[in-house]
Formats: structure tokens, C-alpha cells, sequence
């Protein structure tokens, strides 16, 4: 022992003398000694910083995205303020690029040739019928993607590189990249690519030389002409400037004008929709990026106190300490920080796609002031939270430094072991249990990590079977699988008359594929409590299988009733029960309000009601604004009953449709958006237990050794280090599951108010015992699982090595 205290005093005697003569070369060399000697734990911390710094990127970026996404869209792809549409027949080439120079206009874009085809479905991967046909498309002949105005995001495949290609809107459309499309006595194009214009110039692109080609002879074809200008807020100003290009061409050369205001109101209120939502997942994933690093930091620091109080006694000054275990956390948190800028930005390109899908407004990356924002905002973490404990730790004495951790300090957790014992528990069970109360501080920081990582857990999973409800609300638009609609293709084809109606019907009744079916009309009429005219959707047969999901009331079940969206409610200022006054035609029709429907079409300001309802109106019946929606019985292909109803119909001019997606796209995305954050918010909290439970092992080893020595098995260790995390697993579940669920009920209704509806109790009560259940056992799950290398560490240690670790 006296030649090992000769050798303890030479060598304080000599680090003393270095110290003085170059404290900074010293320094560095503990520095770098440190972070060595750890290397488990530099490696979790510079994991656990990456990760929270990548959870940090992607929320800092989907708030900024979030922002008026439809601006910093329109803004990136030099949106039009006005897509205006020429006869090529009134208008030359140079007149039109004279028009390019009109008052107020910064740049332009053309002419692009365009023309209005009808369409069908080609080849496609057995999603769509083929033959169906698809709502008549306007086509633009254009040679590139880039320009001045307009340029298109590509968000699938590619570009144009030759004829029999067609690249298509992302805007609302149920092909993909592979599928053909046919127009009328032409060959089938190939969907190349599909693309995002922010002023939704198109519904397809294609070269000018295939536009020539596939418009029918004597077809009249127009010119676009895509503008920006320098004042374009307002409609009037907009209005201005039209005025201005009107001006600069022959008088009635103009055909169509269309304004990117109208496209920005209808996109904002689609992403104001989604705003809560990616607001939610966002702050939940900063909060717990902060708390998971300075768990990590402070506790890695924290537990390297008697190494300190080693320094000290060597000849080391507390402010040289201080520096050198800051030092030590910044070379791990700082590499983590690097990592975490790199691989943010790679994830943020699928997750960021994703919530551009959504806001409909084209991919947005991550903008670079906020990589610089989020960089140094994780390394004053890192360096602010390894001060805390580092000043505290430097200002004890070398005495209480070295001994701190050698026994549990009075108050610390000793008490609550000592109840725990008197438990009939195995003694691993309350030893493990007893293990959070040594730290409180360290432990509480875990519970609210875990915490929130529930929370998301929770509000991720119920919003996605809220979405998928919500999916199926929407659907109720077009119920049936099959859609009759007027058909007349050539001019020696039949019109329908609103005498064939009662033949039609009969025709659709007697095919033996037909289940059910029920006749749907549109008409316009004048309701007391609005400005202006209101659509009124009629139903003419059996129409409770086509029911849509109701907030509040019931179907109609008989004429005089109706049922209204929440947004003609609150527009009216009427409630469920009330009576409306249709008039038309110089009458009236009074309609009692039975229900309120989960409804947005038409900005929620319809009414639906039994045709009979109408029948005081005597308003005339328009065949070409009816359809028809039809089920096929079970076991009946979709097909083959479209091919006999094809047979029936025909002659009386209207055929079978079906052209339902096969998935709402933006539903889509927000439940890819849910799972992609949902699963790293879980990665976030598992590592931040993990680096916690290996703190804890690491201060612990001695006193893990002497309960090895004592008896305890490698399987009884294991049991107390798991152990340890279930009290905090099962606590972040009790208090993390209802903060979910109270999450989701805040949210999910805040989204429809923004859609401007109230939700259906069925979308918002998702929670059922069974998938509670789940959610209660999930942080358990993941607390267990990150918990356990280390507890298998502890396990295979030694005894004898447990014993001398210090």
C-alpha cells in the first residue's frame, strides 16, 4: 500500500508541475483521454445528439413548411399570376410576344399551344378499369420544364424526351408513371413523369409536335401564355393587368384567364387543414430533442465526478476541470451535431416531400439559415447542459469529489429501497424499482423523454385511424363502384332526353350484375339565409347505402327532408331540425334539416334531399347533369357488368364509368408523414433511455459487483437493470397514453375546422380498449428493449472486474 501511495504522490507531483507549466497541452490530452476511456458512452452520446439533432431538423423544417406553404411554393417555381389562354385564330405569334411587354409584367412564358381532349384509361396495374374514361383533359405542348414562369417540379419519372409521352398534373390524378393514356383515334401515350405546377397551368404536358397530332382536324386549338407581374395581390390589381394584355392584342383574342388567387385560397384551406397536425408532431419532437441531449449530456458528465475529484487532487484547478469535461462532451455532441445536420437533410428530403404532398405545394427543402439555427442551437445544448454538472462538480472539494458515488448519498433513493425491501418482492425486483430514486433529477428528465415519446406514439397511431375514417367519409361522395354517366361521344349519337330517364333506370334495375343503384341530379336554387345561388344534389331511389358519415342528426328517409355540411350551418346560422325555403322557378319548397353531414364538396355549401323535395319547384330535369351511381353485386366482375350496362345504355346515350382513385393521395401522405415522425420519436426516446440505464450501470459497477459477490446470478442482474426502467416506462404510460389521446381530440378537430366541418364522433372516438391496450404496453416495450444491452453488459461483467472498476 506505501508503494502505491509513493507512486499516487510521484505522479500528482509530476500531472501538478505539467499542469502549471502548460495547463492547456494537459488539458487536452484528459480531453482526448476521456472521451477514450468512454468510448460506449461517447459513442451513445454522439448517437443520441445525431438523432435529436435529425428530430430537431425535420420539426424546425415542417413548422417553416408550414408557414404559408402555397407562397414559398408559388414563390420557388416562379408561379403564373395569370395563365391566359388566346385563339390561335385572332392572335399571332408576334402579338402574343408583344404581350410580354404590357404594363406590369415582369416575365412570361410562350406561347405553348393547348387544346381540350377527352381521354380514357390505358395500360395501368389493374387499379383502373381500362376504357374508363377520365374527365376531358387540356393538354399543353410544351418542350421543357424550366422557364422564366412556371417552372415544374418533377415529382415522379421524368421529363419529355420524345412522342408517345405525356407527363401529368400531381394535382388530383389517380395514374402513376408507367400507365397509358388514350385520346380519341390516336395511340396510347405513356405517362413518363408527373408534375407539380404552382398555377395548375395543365392537366398534362405534351411536346407541341404530339398536341398537333392528337387534336382532331378542324378542332379549334388555343395559345397559353403564362405572366408575372409586378402588382398582383389583389383582384383587382389582377383585373388591372388583364385589362393591360387585353390592351396589347386584337379585341376578343383573350379566351380564358386564370388567376393564381383562387388557386391560393382553395390550397390554404386545404393546408390549413394539416397545419395542426404537423404543428403537433413538430414541437414534440423539439421539446424532446433539448431534453433528450441534455439528458445525455449532463448525466455522462455527471457521472464522471470522481474522475474529477482524481483531477483535482493531481493538481488540476476547477476552472481547467470545468473546461476539460465540457470539452468532452462537445467532441462526441459536436460530431453528432455534423452527423445530425447530414442525415436531417437526407431524411427531410422524403419526410419534407411528404408534407409537400400534403400542403399541395411541391417539395420544400431544408432552407440554410435553419440548419445553421439548429446546429448551433444543439452545440450551446450540448455545451450548456455538460456546464451545469461540470461547475457543480468542480466546486466540491477533492475529498467529497472522490467519494461521491461510492455509497448512495443520504436521501437518495435509500429510504425507498428500504420500504421496497420489506415487499414480498424478489430482492432484484425492489432493488431495480428502487434504482430512479438515487437520481430524481436524472429519472424525472427520462420519465418526460419517454413521456413524449408516448404522447407522439399515441397521437400518431390515432390520427392515422382517424385518417383512414376520414378517408372513408369522403368516399361517400361517389359510393358505388360504378358511375352511369351521359355518354354521347359523336355527333350522330343519341342526346338524352329527360324522356329516356324512366328507360335508363329500368335498363340499370334489370341487369342481373346491378345490386343497387340510386340516381343523383344537380340543380340550382335560392335559399333565404344565403347571397347568391346554392346547388341542391337530389336523390331519386333507395339512397341509405349511399349515405354519407354523419356529425350530428340522420339520413333523410323521406321527401321534405334534408340533410346540410357543417359549413352551411354555420353560414345560416340554422341547427338540425330547422326548416329551409328552396326557391325556384318562382316557388317555393320548405325542407326540414334532419342531419349534418361529414361534407366539404362545394365548400360545404350544399344541400341533399330526396328529388321529390324538388317537385313543388317544377324546375325542368337536365339529363347531362345526371349520373347514376351503381353497386355490382357480390362476386360480379367490375368489368363485366360495365361491359353489359355499356350494352344497355348506349342507345340512349349514357355508358358506365368508374374512375376512382385507388387511395386519396394526401391522406396519404399525412399517414406516411404520421409513421415516418411517430418512428423517430420512438428512436429518440429508446436512446435516451439506453445512454440513461448505462449511466446508471457505469456509476453502479461497484456496487453491481459486490451484489455479484453476494450471490446475485447474471439472470437476477439482468431482472434489476430492466427492472429499473419499468416503473419509468409504466409511468410515461399512464400520463403519456391520455396526453395522446387528449392531443388527438384537440388536433383532429382543430384540422376540420380549418376544412371548415365538424368531425364524426366515430373518426374522433378511435380509442377502443383493444388498441389502448397496445399503447398502455408500448412504452414499456420500448423502455425494456433499450434497456437491455446494458443489462446484459452488467451481467457478463466479471465480479472481480465490477469490483475494481471505480
Amino acid at each position: 500500500m506505501s508503494e502505491r501511495s509513493g507512486q499516487g504522490a510521484e505522479l500528482a507531483a509530476r500531472s501538478a508541475r505539467r499542469a502549471g507549466r502548460g495547463g492547456g497541452s494537459a488539458l487536452g490530452k484528459v480531453v482526448r483521454a476521456g472521451v477514450g476511456r468512454r468510448r460506449i458512452q461517447s459513442l451513445v452520446m454522439l448517437l443520441t445528439t445525431m438523432m435529436s439533432v435529425t428530430a430537431a431538423l425535420l420539426g424546425g423544417g415542417l413548422l417553416v413548411g408550414a408557414h404559408a406553404p402555397f407562397d414559398q411554393g408559388f414563390a420557388r417555381q416562379q408561379g403564373a399570376h395569370l395563365t391566359v389562354s388566346y385563339d390561335s385564330a385572332k392572335v399571332t405569334p408576334d402579338q402574343l410576344a408583344a404581350t410580354g411587354r404590357a404594363a406590369g409584367v415582369t416575365a412570361a412564358a410562350g406561347p405553348f399551344p393547348t387544346a381540350l381532349l377527352p381521354a380514357t384509361v390505358g395500360s395501368n396495374d389493374s387499379r383502373l378499369p381500362v376504357g374508363a374514361g377520365l374527365p376531358p383533359l387540356t393538354l399543353v405542348g410544351r418542350d421543357r420544364n424550366g422557364g422564366a414562369v412556371d417552372r415544374l417540379d418533377l415529382t415522379a419519372g421524368h421529363w419529355l424526351t420524345g412522342p408517345g409521352q405525356l407527363v401529368l398534373s400531381a394535382h388530383d390524378t389517380p395514374l402513376r408513371v408507367g400507365d397509358t393514356v388514350v385520346f380519341p383515334g390516336q395511340p396510347a401515350l405513356t405517362v413518363v413523369g408527373v408534375a407539380r405546377s404552382a398555377g395548375q397551368s395543365a392537366d398534362a404536358w405534351v411536346t407541341p409536335g404530339q398536341l398537333t397530332a392528337l387534336v382532331p382536324p378542324g378542332t379549334p386549338t388555343e395559345q397559353q401564355m403564362l405572366y408575372r407581374f409586378g402588382r398582383s395581390g389583389t383582384d383587382a390589381q389582377l383585373t388591372a393587368d388583364r385589362a393591360a394584355l387585353a390592351a396589347a392584342v386584337p379585341p376578343g383574342s383573350i379566351t380564358g384567364a386564370a388567376s393564381y388567387l383562387k388557386i391560393k385560397l382553395a390550397t390554404d384551406k386545404s393546408t390549413a387543414t394539416f397545419v395542426p397536425f404537423v404543428v403537433a408532431f413538430a414541437v414534440i419532437g423539439l421539446v424532446m430533442s433539448v431534453l433528450i441531449i441534455g439528458i445525455v449530456v449532463s448525466g455522462t458528465v455527471g457521472a464522471a465526478t470522481r474522475r474529477i475529484g482524481i483531477l483535482k487532487a493531481i493538481g488540476f484547478t476547477p476552472a481547467q476541470v470545468v473546461r476539460g469535461y465540457v470539452g468532452q462532451a462537445l467532441i462526441p455532441g459536436g460530431a453528432g451535431t455534423v452527423l445530425g445536420l447530414l442525415f436531417g437533410n437526407l431524411a427531410a428530403l422524403p419526410v419534407l416531400a411528404k408534407a409537400g404532398e400534403a400542403f399541395d405545394s411541391g417539395p420544400q427543402p431544408v432552407a440554410p439559415w435553419l440548419d445553421l439555427v439548429v446546429g448551433l442551437a444543439a452545440l450551446a445544448a450540448v455545451a450548456g447542459t455538460a456546464l451545469v454538472p461540470a461547475l457543480r462538480a468542480g466546486r466540491l472539494s477533492t475529498v467529497q469529489a472522490l467519494t461521491s458515488g461510492r455509497t448512495p448519498s443520504r436521501g437518495r433513493g435509500r429510504t425507498v429501497r428500504q420500504l421496497l425491501g420489506r415487499l414480498p418482492l424478489p430482492r432484484p425486483v425492489s432493488l431495480g424499482l428502487a434504482t430512479p430514486f438515487a437520481k430524481p433529477g436524472r429519472s424525472a428528465v427520462m420519465v418526460a423523454a419517454v413521456l413524449l415519446g408516448t404522447v407522439g406514439v399515441t397521437f400518431g397511431v390515432g390520427l392515422a385511424v382517424s385518417l383512414n375514417g376520414i378517408t372513408a367519409g369522403m368516399e361517400r361522395e361517389r359510393p358505388g363502384l360504378i358511375q352511369v354517366l351521359p355518354n354521347p361521344q359523336g355527333p350522330g349519337d343519341h342526346r338524352p332526353t329527360a324522356d329516356d330517364l324512366p328507360q335508363i333506370s329500368a335498363k340499370i334495375a334489370a341487369d342481373p350484375d346491378v345490386s343497387r343503384f340510386v340516381a343523383i341530379s344537380r340543380t340550382t336554387v335560392s335559399v333565404a339565409a344565403l347571397a347568391g345561388p346554392t346547388t341542391v344534389i337530389g336523390y331519386d331511389g333507395d339512397s341509405s347505402w349511399a349515405a354519407y358519415q354523419m356529425v350530428a342528426g340522420r339520413w333523410f328517409s323521406r321527401p321534405g327532408e334534408a340533410v346540410v355540411p357543417s359549413a352551411f350551418l354555420q353560414a345560416t346560422g340554422t341547427h338540425v331540425g330547422d326548416t329551409l325555403t328552396l326557391t325556384g322557378n318562382g316557388r317555393t319548397a320548405p325542407v326540414t334539416i334532419v342531419g349534418e353531414t361529414f361534407d366539404v364538396a362545394g365548400s360545404g355549401m350544399l344541400v341533399r334531399t330526396p328529388t321529390a323535395s324538388l317537385a313543388p319547384l317544377g324546375l325542368p330535369v337536365d339529363p347531362l347533369g345526371l349520373d347514376y351511381e351503381v353497386d355490382a353485386k357480390p362476386g360480379h366482375g367490375l368489368e363485366q357488368t360495365m361491359q353489359s350496362l355499356d350494352a344497355a345504355l348506349k342507345p340512349y346515350g349514357f355508358g358506365p364509368n368508374s374512375i376512382h382513385p385507388p387511395f386519396n393521395p394526401t391522406i396519404l401522405a399525412m399517414d406516411t408523414l404520421a409513421a415516418m415522425l411517430t418512428g423517430l420519436l420512438v428512436a429518440v426516446a429508446a436512446l435516451g433511455v439506453l445512454n440513461t440505464v448505462l449511466l446508471d450501470t457505469r456509476e453502479r459497477v461497484h456496487d453491481l459487483g459486490i451484489h455479484k459477490a453476494l450471490g446475485m446470478s447474471p439472470r437476477q442482474t439482468v431482472l434489476m437493470v430492466l427492472t429499473s426502467v419499468t416503473g419509468i416506462g409504466a409511468l410515461a404510460s399512464v400520463l403519456g397514453t391520455p396526453l395522446g389521446v387528449a392531443l388527438h381530440h384537440y388536433v383532429l378537430p382543430a384540422m376540420g375546422r380549418a376544412a371548415g366541418t365538424r368531425m364524426p364522433a366515430a373518426d374522433l372516438g378511435v380509442y377502443h380498449a383493444g388498441l389502448v391496450a397496445v399503447l398502455l404496453v408500448v412504452p414499456l416495450v420500448v423502455a425494456t428493449l433499450a434497456a437491455l444491452p446494458p443489462a446484459l453488459w452488467t451481467a457478463r461483467t466479471p465480479t472481480a472486474v465490477a469490483l475494481r472498476t471505480e
